[in-house]
């Protein structure tokens, strides 16, 4: 019998690094302006602590690399700013998505306290205690949802937030070098584990790097971000900075192909044409059409109208391992799906119970790598309106408003930033990679939506007071 080697347990520094990051974030907002800090914040969290690391205490919700920067961000916020942090957007269909945020939860608990029964071992049922701990960690990761939109929602602050990503991409490089040639091993050096299947990080003849994060296709999806800000800021920099930001976009491309990830890439391919030629209303209407695709995505496979066969044929065309890996995905989402329609409105819940389970042991039978198909079957649809729902509306409403609005208020960095969330959100099909920066993003562009809509509402007045102007009769003399 072939035993599996024990994973390493992190090493004192992972949970040093996890104890003292509120100090770090305490020096970026007493050193930085509000838009700098929340974004350093939550992106270097993100990029430099360790991964499966937890605080797991009792009564409060883990503290790990997402909850910790997220609450630091939101206690500086409150405590050295002072500021005041709206969590409702002023639209009814954002109030109604939090509000069915934070209800879905109870809703799929009461519906799930029944256990899985099988011939050697059962699976629990829900509690309330389930559907109070999920509403807490479903808070602390909107938390860069709220911030953001308060301090990131202006052409401003996405030119803030792109700016990052470029120079967080052009630092971790160097780590990723290493790692392409070395194998993956900075997070062993630093925190003394390895953090996934180490089989997984071979590809096409080489090495995938992976750094702090979870696994290398959330690095290169990442570095994706980073390129597609290389390519907003290559386009609309001053003449005489343009062959520098053109040394960075091309350098960041080259890093894509470092990562050796293929569905990045086929996005890469997709979407730089809109960066690189569009205008910016269609750059806004395209993500607002990606939001679409993805929110009815389920819709569409479970009426059979994703073409699944010419996927694949796709997928095989570029590599036949890979093809062979995505239509192992496309037979589990199909059996997790029709399980999904089981219970449809409100999942099964957590505990594995979305899952296949083996009538006689009951462990279960297979997996689930898209986040759509996790959370249609833990959630159900309420959960997966609320989850997809929340960030696909500031792409939607950004949508309207570029329809409408004229040519000169409609800003280049936030079309670009619409965009990479419209690509965030398109890997949350194969993958799961709702990441805080995903939120953080969503708020951002969900604050500029507001304030476009804003702007619109100030035009149709002004339109209709000369409309009432003129069409009053001139007074004369006689």
């Amino acid at each position: 019998m072939k035993v599996r080697p024990k994973v390493p347990s992190p090493n004192i520094l992972a949970y040093l690094m996890i104890a003292i990051w509120p100090i770090v974030s305490w020096q970026l907002w007493a050193r930085l302006d509000p838009a700098r800090a929340l974004v350093w914040t939550i992106l270097a969290g993100y990029l430099l602590l360790p991964p499966l690391t937890v605080y797991n205490l009792p009564v409060v919700p883990d503290l790990d690399k997402v909850s910790v920067p997220n609450l630091a961000a939101l206690f500086f916020a409150l405590y050295l700013r002072r500021d005041r942090i709206s969590v409702l957007p002023t639209s009814a269909l954002g109030k109604a998505l939090i509000g069915l945020f934070v209800i879905s939860p109870f809703a799929t608990v009461l519906a799930n306290t029944d256990p899985l029964e099988f011939l050697l071992n059962n699976v629990r049922g829900m509690q309330i205690y389930d559907s109070v701990a999920a509403v807490t960690n479903q808070f602390i990761m909107l938390l860069p949802f709220f911030l953001a939109r308060r301090y990131l929602g202006s052409p401003e602050g996405m030119r803030v937030v792109m700016v990052a990503l470029i120079l967080a991409g052009l630092a971790y490089s160097l780590p990723m070098l290493v790692e392409a040639r070395l194998s993956p091993q900075m997070n062993v050096w630093v925190y003394g584990f390895f953090q996934h299947d180490f089989f997984q990080t071979i590809r096409f003849g080489g090495y995938r790097p992976m750094v702090f994060l979870q696994h290398g296709l959330w690095l290169a999806f990442f570095t994706l971000m980073c390129l597609f800000s290389g390519m907003v800021l290559f386009r609309n920099t001053e003449p005489e900075a343009r062959p520098r930001a053109l040394v960075v976009m091309l350098y960041l491309a080259f890093m894509l192909v470092v990562c050796k990830s293929v569905g990045p890439a086929v996005y890469a391919l997709a979407i730089s044409p809109l960066l690189l030629l569009f205008n910016v209303r269609w750059q806004m209407l395209a993500a607002g059409a990606i939001a679409v695709l993805v929110v009815g995505y389920p819709l569409l496979r479970g009426l059979h109208l994703v073409p699944i066969d010419a996927i694949l044929e796709f997928a095989i065309s570029l590599s036949p391992e890979r093809g062979e890996s995505l239509g192992y995905r496309f037979e589990n989402e199909e059996l997790l799906l029709a399980r999904a329609e089981l219970r449809p409105w409100f999942g099964w819940g957590g505990y594995g119970r979305n899952f296949i389970h083996d009538p006689v042991t009951g462990e279960m039978a297979n997996i689930a790598d898209g986040m759509w198909i996790i959370t249609l079957g833990t959630s159900g649809w309420t959960g997966y309106i609320a989850q997809f729902g929340l960030p696909a509306l500031p792409l939607l409403l950004l949508a309207r408003e570029a329809w409408v609005a004229p040519a000169k208020v409609l800003s280049p960095y936030v079309a670009g930033l619409g965009l990479i969330l419209a690509a965030n959100l398109l890997d949350l099909l194969p993958n799961a990679t709702l990441i805080p920066f995903t939120w953080l993003m969503a708020g951002a562009l969900l604050g500029e939506a507001e304030r476009l809509a804003l702007l619109r509402r100030d035009r149709e007045m002004e339109a209709a007071r000369q409309g009432m102007h003129a069409g009053r009769p001139r007074r004369t003399v006689i």
